[in-house]
C-alpha cells in the first residue's frame, strides 16, 4: 500500500510549483464558488422574479459562460494568460459583490457579465496550465486541477446552504466575489509576469503561424476528439436535468439524487489522481475513446430496471468515463495546440466541454417530455458512437504512421495521442 502511494506521489513530482500553488488558489476559489447552485433558489425567492423569468436570466447566463469558454484563450494568445486571468477575475468578482445592490432588472445584464467571467477565468487558466507545464505531465498537471475544483465544488454547496439560511442570500454574492478576488490576487503573486505564456517567436517562421483553421484542419484526429467531446457533453449534462427527474417519476425520494450525485464527486476525488498516474504513458486517443464508451454504458445501466442500484451503477460507470476523458482530452488538446495558438486550443476545447450546459437540458427535456422512453437509449447510442469515433481515429492514425514513407509522401513519425 505504501509503495503504490509513493508511485502516486512520483507521477507528480515534476509538476511545476507554479501549478500547485495555482491549484491552490483554484480550491479556494472553488469552495466559495456556490452562487451558481443557489442562483435560480435567489431569483424566485428573496429578488422575487417568476420561474419563467428566472429560467431566462439563468439560461442567459449559461449561454455567457459558455461565451467566455470559447474566447477567454483568445484573448490570452494576444494580451497573455496570466494578464486576461487577472483581468477577468477582478471583472468577475466586482460584479458578484454587486448583486445585492442591483435592481432586479439589472440581473439580466450582471448574471451573464459574471458567468462570461467566469468562462474565461476557466480557459485563461487552462492556457496557464498549458504553457508552464511541457509535454508529457500535463495530464498530471490537469489531473490536480480537477481535483482540487472538485473537492471545493463539494464543499462548497454545503457551506453556501449554511450562509443562505443563517444569514442571507446576498452574502453568497459577497463570499463568492470576495473568493473570485482572491483568485486574482493569489494568481498575481504566485504566477510570475514573465514566462506565463508562450513567446510567438517560437514558431518555426518567426511569425505568428498558421491561422487557427489551417492548423485544425492539420490535425484531423483533434477535430474528432472535439466533435465527440461535443455529443457526449450534451448527454453527460443530462445527470443535472432530466436525470433527476426521472428519479422523481420512478417514485425514488429527491435525496436519492442528492446522494447519487455526491457519489460522482467522491469516486472522482479518490481515483482522479491515481488513474492519471497509471495512464500518463498510455495514448490519450483510447484512453479518451474509453471513457466517452464508460459514459455509454452509464446510462444504458438506467436500461435494466429504475431503482437505487441501477442510479448508483449508472454514475459510477459515468465517473469513471469522466476521469478518463476530461483530463486526458484537456491535455490532448494543449499537446496538440501550435506554439502561437495554446490559448485558443484551449478555449476551443473549453468552451466545447461545457457546451452541453445550454444544449443538454432543453434537447433532454424535449426528448423526455415527448418519448421518455428513448431518452436513456438515445444518451447510451450517442456517447458510445463518440467514443467509437475517437478509437476510429486512434487506429486510422497507427495505420497512417505505419505506411511507409513513399505511400504517405513524407516521413514516418510516431503516433502522437
Amino acid at each position: 500500500m505504501e509503495a503504490g502511494g509513493t508511485g502516486v506521489l512520483q507521477g507528480f513530482k515534476d509538476i511545476p510549483r507554479v501549478v500547485w500553488l495555482l491549484a491552490a488558489g483554484v480550491f479556494v476559489n472553488a469552495v466559495v464558488s456556490f452562487t451558481f447552485v443557489f442562483v435560480f433558489l435567489y431569483l424566485t425567492g428573496p429578488r422575487g422574479l417568476g420561474a419563467a423569468q428566472a429560467g431566462l436570466v439563468t439560461g442567459i447566463g449559461g449561454i455567457g459562460l459558455v461565451a467566455g469558454n470559447f474566447t477567454g484563450g483568445w484573448y490570452g494568445d494576444r494580451f497573455g494568460h496570466r494578464r486576461v486571468l487577472l483581468a477577468a477575475a477582478t471583472l468577475g468578482g466586482l460584479t458578484l459583490m454587486a448583486f445585492p445592490l442591483l435592481p432586479a432588472p439589472l440581473l439580466f445584464a450582471a448574471i451573464p457579465v459574471a458567468q462570461y467571467a467566469s468562462g474565461v477565468i476557466r480557459a485563461a487558466n487552462s492556457a496557464l496550465v498549458a504553457v508552464t507545464v511541457p509535454e508529457g505531465g500535463r495530464r498530471q498537471a490537469f489531473a490536480v486541477v480537477r481535483c482540487v475544483s472538485n473537492g471545493g465544488f463539494t464543499l462548497g454547496p454545503p457551506l453556501g446552504a449554511l450562509i443562505a439560511t443563517g444569514l442571507s442570500y446576498d452574502w453568497l454574492f459577497v463570499a463568492d466575489g470576495v473568493g473570485t478576488l482572491f483568485f486574482a490576487l493569489w494568481t498575481a503573486r504566485v504566477v510570475p509576469a514573465r514566462g506565463a505564456s508562450r513567446r510567438t517567436s517560437a514558431v518555426p517562421d518567426g511569425g505568428r503561424g498558421r491561422g487557427i483553421t489551417a492548423e485544425l484542419r492539420a490535425r484531423p484526429a483533434l477535430l474528432v476528439v472535439l466533435g465527440a467531446i461535443l455529443v457526449t457533453d450534451a448527454v453527460y449534462r443530462q445527470q443535472y436535468s432530466t436525470f433527476s427527474v426521472f428519479l422523481t417519476d420512478q417514485g425514488l425520494d429527491p435525496r436519492v439524487f442528492g446522494l447519487v450525485i455526491a457519489l460522482n464527486g467522491g469516486v472522482i476525488l479518490l481515483l482522479e489522481l491515481p488513474a492519471a498516474v497509471a495512464l500518463r504513458e498510455r495514448p490519450a486517443l483510447p484512453v479518451i475513446g474509453t471513457g466517452l464508451v464508460l459514459v455509454g454504458a452509464g446510462y444504458a445501466a438506467l436500461l435494466f430496471g429504475a431503482g437505487i442500484a441501477s442510479a448508483v451503477v449508472m454514475m459510477v460507470l459515468l465517473s469513471l468515463g469522466e476521469i478518463l476523458y476530461k483530463t486526458t482530452a484537456t491535455a490532448y488538446v494543449a499537446d496538440e495546440a501550435p506554439e502561437h495558438a495554446v490559448g485558443r486550443f484551449q478555449s476551443l476545447y473549453a468552451g466545447i466541454s461545457v457546451s452541453g450546459v445550454v444544449i443538454g437540458p432543453p434537447l433532454g427535456g424535449a426528448l423526455y417530455s415527448a418519448a421518455p422512453g428513448l431518452l436513456w437509449p438515445l444518451c447510451a447510442a450517442l456517447a458510445a458512437t463518440a467514443g467509437a469515433a475517437v478509437l476510429w481515429a486512434w487506429a486510422r492514425q497507427r495505420r497512417h504512421a505505419a505506411r511507409p514513407a513513399h505511400e504517405t509522401g513524407s516521413q514516418p513519425q510516431a503516433v502522437a495521442g
